[in-house]
């Protein structure tokens, strides 16, 4: 009988996700199937399958069973209320106490899993049965309880070594036993900061040395924001430890060094891309933190606009030569790379790419990664490649004339090249890769296309505002008349930023015969541009005023694009 009611209730539920066009009938028929199979809890057999959105999933079950939605990334929580839990009942129980509501006297208790209605039970009996259940992904749970746990821990190592009288030298470190490893107040905080940049969707961690104090700042939607400091005499045993686990030579501090940390989190495996550099106070620390699960962008994702798509369509297209982007450092140049080469990636071509280092993962790519102590360069890999029988070439990045001259010869000889370049618009690749000292012939015969980009960052849907546009500001986006525009205000979804996440902005140049006559007459960049211009490429300017239109980000985030180009 209990069966036959639980598989009811299942049958319901399902019935509601199709209605929802969250998933099709097909799809529900393996669901139930695997149910009854496996004889695994409905929640759990519906969270690992991934083409289902989660929200959506939260949201009928929180209907289905008489419960409100809570998107809990806008909800102000009470940490010190979560911290009443240990990290392993919420990880156990699914349930974390979000606030208290003052004017319902009650706890508002957030649930993954409104099934597990023993865990609902055990909850009552910690903050009372009129406490109010809501519904929430687990996705976020998890992040709001690791990014919670993992300052506390940071914090807390912090106050326990600021009591300590020995400081802990790197010797210690170096010296000691697992198990007091393990407990090191050095381990404890290297550990949880990496934990929290994760829980945080932070890119780089910095860590700064100075007279008096040493301070962790997070890079987030490109912008740096201060996490916390501690005293310099703890650095020494911190800065070693980095180095042990990114495999560094802890003896040295007078030059830089460059290694790398893998690490498990959340049963994900993540990159950290260490860099150390000598100051007047110690070495500064940076860490670049990289996802390393198969990349899961495409070009919908990026920010192009519907006509820019048509022309990269054409670009991609091309049987051979070479697609070139442009930009600054951390526009967004290698995710839309990758996005490109996994488009394209299929059984009937041969896929190799060049890179230093390889960032992401794509399954059926050859990827080679640069290693310059065995005499692995661009270049040279480049020469073996020819070998290779390829079809696409990705070439991380030109930096020399070797390798641009190598990179063009494959244009011109049957192959799709890409690749990327420094410079500050499209119309300036052009320019670049003649002062490297390629012939304007040779650049005309193999460059099909320029794409150059920059990113600026997403308002948080959340809590953007409404306003209408000033007269100053219908000036700069050259409107007659205002205009409904958004502007950032900030939420605990955005940690009070306004921004959440960040998007792109672009120029496609696509070359053509009077481009090409242009170039082969040595014309400017400037020259080269404005032909662009009156054959319709978009300019960054355009696309970002588009964008700002559209009430994905800001007049500012448009005028600090204009003002580093």
């Amino acid at each position: 009988m209990k069966n036959e009611i639980q598989q009811n209730i299942h049958q319901q539920i399902c019935l509601q996700l199709v209605k929802m066009n969250v998933c099709s009938i097909e799809e529900i028929h393996y669901i139930l199937e695997k149910i009854n199979t496996e004889e695994k809890p409905f929640y759990e057999v519906f969270s690992q399958e991934k083409w289902i959105n989660e929200e959506q999933l939260s949201q009928v079950l929180a209907s289905y069973l008489g419960y409100d939605y809570y998107n809990i990334d806008t909800i102000r929580i009470d940490e010190n209320l979560v911290k009443t839990l240990t990290y392993e009942w919420i990880s156990k129980y699914k349930i974390i106490p979000l606030t208290f509501d003052e004017s319902n006297q009650r706890y508002i208790l957030a649930t993954s899993n409104p099934f597990d209605f023993n865990a609902i039970h055990i909850a009552y009996a910690l903050f009372g049965t009129h406490s109010q259940i809501v519904v929430c992904p687990d996705t976020k749970l998890v992040r709001i309880q690791s990014r919670i746990f993992a300052k506390n821990e940071m914090n807390q190592t912090i106050a326990a070594y600021n009591k300590q009288e020995n400081l802990l030298e790197k010797e210690h470190i170096v010296g000691m036993d697992e198990a007091d490893l393990v407990n090191s107040p050095a381990v404890k905080l290297v550990d949880s900061c990496l934990n929290d940049a994760i829980a945080v969707g932070a890119s780089d961690i910095h860590i700064e040395p100075y007279e008096d104090i040493v301070r962790i700042r997070y890079r987030i939607d490109g912008m740096l924001y201060e996490n916390t400091a501690f005293s310099p005499k703890m650095y020494p045993a911190v800065s070693t430890r980095i180095k042990i686990i990114s495999k560094l030579n802890i003896a040295e501090r007078r030059i830089p060094q460059d290694g790398r940390i893998t690490k498990m989190y959340n049963n994900e495996a993540y990159d950290f891309r260490v860099s150390t550099l000598p100051t007047s106070f110690g070495e500064k620390i940076v860490i670049r933190i990289l996802d390393t699960k198969a990349f899961n962008y495409d070009r919908s994702k990026l920010g192009f606009l519907p006509e820019e798509n048509l022309i990269v369509d054409e670009l991609l297209k091309k049987p051979y030569g070479i697609i070139l982007l442009t930009g600054p450092t951390g526009c967004g140049k290698s995710t839309t790379l990758y996005s490109f080469i996994k488009e394209m990636n299929n059984e009937s071509v041969n896929v190799i790419t060049v890179e230093d280092p390889v960032e992401y993962t794509i399954s059926g790519v050859n990827q080679v990664q640069v290693n310059n102590k065995a005499n692995l360069t661009f270049a040279s890999a480049l020469r073996s490649i020819l070998r290779q029988d390829p079809n696409i070439v990705m070439v991380g990045e030109i930096r020399d004339e070797e390798t641009a001259e190598i990179a063009m010869r494959m244009a011109i000889t049957g192959h799709l090249v890409l690749s990327t370049l420094h410079t500050n618009d499209a119309a300036g690749a052009v320019t670049r890769l003649i002062d490297l000292g390629l012939q304007p012939y040779f650049v005309t015969d193999a460059l099909v296309g320029v794409i150059s980009q920059r990113l600026v960052r997403r308002l948080c849907p959340e809590c953007k505002k409404e306003y209408l546009s000033s007269k100053r500001e219908n000036e700069i986006l050259n409107i007659h008349q205002s205009q409904k525009l958004y502007k950032a205000v900030g939420c605990p979804a955005c940690h009070n930023t306004g921004y959440r996440g960040r998007l792109g902005v672009h120029e496609v140049l696509k070359m053509t015969e009077d481009l090409k006559e242009l170039i082969i007459n040595k014309a400017s960049t400037k020259q080269i541009r404005q032909k662009a211009l009156e054959n319709g490429m978009l300019d960054l300017y355009s696309t970002c005023r588009t964008v700002v239109l559209n009430g994905e980000t800001t007049v500012q985030e448009l005028l600090a694009i204009m003002y580093n180009k």
